[in-house]
């Protein structure tokens, strides 16, 4: 993939959206650190404003060497709080005050999150689990256990209310 295409691949699934397409594409920039040496090197000064600019003033938690796939979505972003174990596969859309990451002291026991997943506003996403492609997560929705394939969940505990047709 060229490097214009890696860093623009999230901008059809946030067209309209330019703080969406602002904060992917700093992501994208950063992550191409994670490519090689050199290109760490080279992106040494970019990954300090990167930290500086998304995490100190945007609040955004989204470290550069987390795997994202394709077309990442993210709408107003605040607050949004990623572990870099965090596993999240493609079309994904994640809303503010959403954490996604460990419950304990084992940092790469993180949730891994399927292809075309929907986040709600202020979920917490929390441990060793998978999000099932297709699945959607209530706003508020604290989820601590596996989430099947299409499924809808809502609540503190999370619990499946039904699924997508």
């Amino acid at each position: 993939m060229s490097i214009y295409k890696h860093i623009t691949q999230d901008w059809e699934r946030n067209r309209g959206y330019t703080k969406g397409k602002i904060l992917t594409f700093t992501f994208r920039l950063a992550s191409l650190a994670t490519r090689n040496k050199a290109a760490k090197i080279i992106l040494t000064p970019y990954l300090g404003l990167y930290k500086f600019w998304i995490e100190w003033v945007f609040g955004i938690e989204i470290p550069y060497d987390t795997v994202v796939g394709r077309g990442l979505k993210v709408f107003h972003g605040a607050g949004l709080v990623i572990n870099k174990h965090t596993v999240i596969g493609k079309n994904v859309l994640l809303r503010h005050t959403t954490t996604l990451g460990n419950k304990g002291d084992v940092k790469s026991d993180c949730p891994i999150i399927g292809d075309n997943v929907e986040i709600g506003a202020q979920v917490c996403i929390l441990g060793k689990i998978r999000i099932g492609d297709n699945a959607i997560i209530g706003a508020g929705s604290v989820v601590t256990k596996e989430v099947p394939a299409n499924a809808i969940v809502v609540g503190n505990p999370a619990r499946i209310v039904k699924y997508r047709s």
